[in-house]
């Protein structure tokens, strides 16, 4: 294929998934489901489950494979400026919270975690046949534990909006708590990263040493430099969001070139970016990052739909995936709700809680992502990861749903037997 041919491929198949991906986060908002779940499903669509069984070789001719890694390097440009808005937005005051919180993040990051260590341990020769050959050792236990902890902070801020629950005790609580959940969860997926590295101990240590060494420079010596840039006489917002890509980009690229994945480059440059005085990020800089990294997201979910081949799973596969959504949601729900309900909480907002904290979305796929490029995890297991994802995260808005008629039923009962109304008369 031609460089002209390439260019005009690759215009052509971010076109379609670019509109692909809104039509379909349009319908999913329609359905009272955040846009991310249509858009992860746009990915799906776009891949050889399902465009791949359409005549006339569409899939091949809109994904051919010589435009791919033009449409990976689009798609990881979109996750760093994702990553690096969210690690900009990230209150590390949250580690200084209310004993809620801290109950809560750590009920629901710890039980899940234990339990994916026991499943993976329990139903090793399960895994190890979906999983493609990649072994199912230590790493492999550790991976799955993160991937059953992980809450994905933005699709549970749009369903916090989208039921209704702003300014609610259980929404502020389980908000909070899934930012410290992030918080304790990518360092754990990064050592995940760098002890699953093949090599001798001496290696690893080595690895372990310069990434520690790199955190410090970041924080001690870029960070400085930043404060200075922004503080600088005559500075200019519009100089800012230029310098603020570059520290992402290039923060993406060291990580990477210690053997981690660009997204934990990213969200580390996001957290040393200097806010404003009052400690509130700058909207001005956020705004263009949160734009452009949001339009481009879709890229990235179409490069993940392209792993995602249900042609490929066996029947016995079903039984892996109840086990993995069983898993998934009892012991986040489970988690979420005890934990709440230590410190106190209702009953009513404990579940609440729990429910929502059982959102993954968009972060679980960037885990899965890391997970499936570095070899821990094969396309079947990624696939069925990927529907876990969908599932858990499709069901927080219908079962908010659910638990709110049964309260509204359980008030108006209470509310009839408190007024003395006679009970219906027994049918002939």
């Amino acid at each position: 294929m031609s460089p002209d041919a390439t260019v005009t491929h690759v215009i052509a198949a971010l076109a379609i998934v670019i509109a692909t991906a809104h039509a379909l986060g349009a319908a999913a908002r329609r359905l009272r489901q955040p846009a991310v779940i249509g858009q992860l499903f746009a990915g799906i669509a776009l891949g050889p489950s399902l465009l791949g069984l359409a005549p006339g070789h569409m899939y091949e001719n809109l994904f051919p494979l010589q435009i791919r890694p033009v449409l990976t390097a689009v798609a990881q440009l979109a996750l760093v400026l994702f990553l690096f808005a969210v690690g900009y937005e990230l209150d590390l005051g949250l580690l200084r919270g209310r004993r809620a919180v801290w109950a809560v993040a750590l009920g629901g990051f710890a039980i899940p975690m234990l339990t994916g260590i026991a499943t993976a341990l329990f139903f090793r020769r399960g895994f190890a046949a979906v999983n493609g050959g990649n072994p199912v050792d230590a790493t492999f236990v550790l991976f799955l534990a993160v991937a059953l902890s992980i809450t994905a902070v933005p699709v549970l801020a749009a369903v916090i909006r989208d039921q209704g629950l702003s300014g609610t005790v259980a929404g502020a609580v389980a908000m909070a708590a899934a930012g410290l959940v992030d918080v304790l969860s990518w360092p754990v997926l990064a050592f995940v990263l760098v002890g699953g590295e093949h090599g001798s101990v001496a290696s690893w240590a080595v690895r372990i040493a310069l990434l520690a060494l790199y955190v410090l420079v970041m924080v001690f010596v870029v960070r400085p430099l930043l404060v200075w840039w922004k503080r600088r006489p005559g500075t200019l917002v519009a100089d800012d969001v230029p310098v603020a890509v570059a520290v992402a980009l290039g923060s993406a690229w060291a990580t990477n070139a210690l053997g981690l994945h660009v997204i934990f480059g990213a969200l580390l440059a996001g957290v040393i970016m200097p806010r404003q005085p009052d400690g509130v990020p700058d909207s001005r800089l956020l705004g263009p990052l949160q734009e452009t990294g949001g339009l481009l997201l879709p890229v990235f979910f179409a490069v993940s739909g392209l792993a995602v081949d249900l042609r490929g799973l066996h029947p016995s596969d079903g039984l892996v995936l109840l086990l993995l959504c069983a898993v998934a949601t009892v012991s986040k729900v489970g988690a979420g709700t005890l934990s709440a309900r230590a410190v106190r909480s209702s009953w009513p907002d404990a579940v609440v809680t729990g429910l929502l904290l059982n959102t993954r979305g968009l972060t679980e796929l960037i885990v899965l992502d890391v997970g499936l490029r570095a070899g821990v995890i094969g396309s079947r297991l990624y696939t069925l990861l990927v529907v876990m994802a969908l599932f858990t995260t499709a069901a927080t808005g219908p079962s908010l749903g659910l638990l709110r008629r049964i309260r509204g039923a359980r008030t108006v009962s209470d509310a009839s037997a408190a007024m003395g109304d006679p009970e219906p008369a027994p049918r002939q």
